[in-house]
């Protein structure tokens, strides 16, 4: 398979890079020319494309082929980041490719997510202050994430809970609602965040669903997954504790 990573040199997509290598994918890395010696450790073993990620020839070159693309949307700024990446990318991508994109639960497909005051009060303040500091902009990842929910690609948008470093655990949990108590630990290490993404390329079960994921091994996953209930949140193939990808 050969997969796109757009977002490559940061975090979560260096993580990404280093799954998709692991299972004998080729990849073709995209980041901010200021940031490719990031990949450096990757040197020989990526195709590595510099631009910045919302540049649509930039994306038209890096998808061209792919089977697959897993897209950081990051809303740097306030000049629609997210969305001119992800518009580029559903336009731009192989017919038929998988395209799986990472935000925040604070996306919501349906409006049914049921959230916290306080979660609510964080994703307020954040989004003023980013906003009046012109860092970053909420509304430009939720409006990425509406344009990918209209399309009729075969997408997956994962919804990350609050992340921390650390060794693998294992594939995480996942539902289609915040809110679920099997999410309520709200924690994920985020080299699990970038399994979860690369294991939905070849996951149909998570074709068009927007999966609220949250660290297999966390209390609240424990205390649920294995519960009647929890089948039917988590439909043979969807991943989780109990399936390896």
């Amino acid at each position: 398979m050969k997969v796109c990573i757009v977002g490559a040199s940061g975090k979560l997509g260096k993580y990404m890079v280093q799954h998709a290598l692991d299972r004998g994918y080729q990849v073709v890395a995209v980041c901010r020319e200021r940031s490719v010696g990031k990949l450096d450790a990757f040197a020989g073993r990526i195709t590595v494309i510099p631009g910045a990620t919302n540049d649509r020839e930039i994306i038209k070159q890096a998808v061209a082929g792919c089977d697959g693309v897993l897209t950081v949307l990051v809303p740097w700024g306030v000049h629609q980041y997210s969305t001119g990446t992800a518009q580029a990318v559903l336009d731009h991508a192989e017919p038929g490719a998988r395209l799986v994109f990472s935000c925040g639960w604070h996306i919501t497909r349906d409006g049914q997510d049921t959230y916290s005051r306080k979660f609510k009060l964080l994703v307020a303040t954040f989004g003023w202050l980013a906003r009046l500091l012109r860092f970053a902009d909420l509304n430009d990842q939720v409006e990425a994430c509406r344009r990918v929910f209209a399309s009729d690609t075969r997408w997956t948008v994962v919804r990350g809970s609050g992340l921390e470093e650390g060794e693998s655990q294992g594939l995480p949990v996942w539902s289609r609602h915040v809110g679920d108590p099997i999410l309520q630990s709200n924690l994920t290490r985020r080299v699990d965040f970038a399994l979860f993404m690369v294991a939905a390329l070849e996951n149909d079960h998570l074709i068009r669903e927007a999966p609220a994921i949250v660290g297999c091994r966390t209390p609240s996953a424990l205390a649920h997954t294995d519960q009647p209930e929890a089948a039917s949140r988590h439909p043979p193939g969807a991943g989780g504790r109990r399936q390896v990808l």
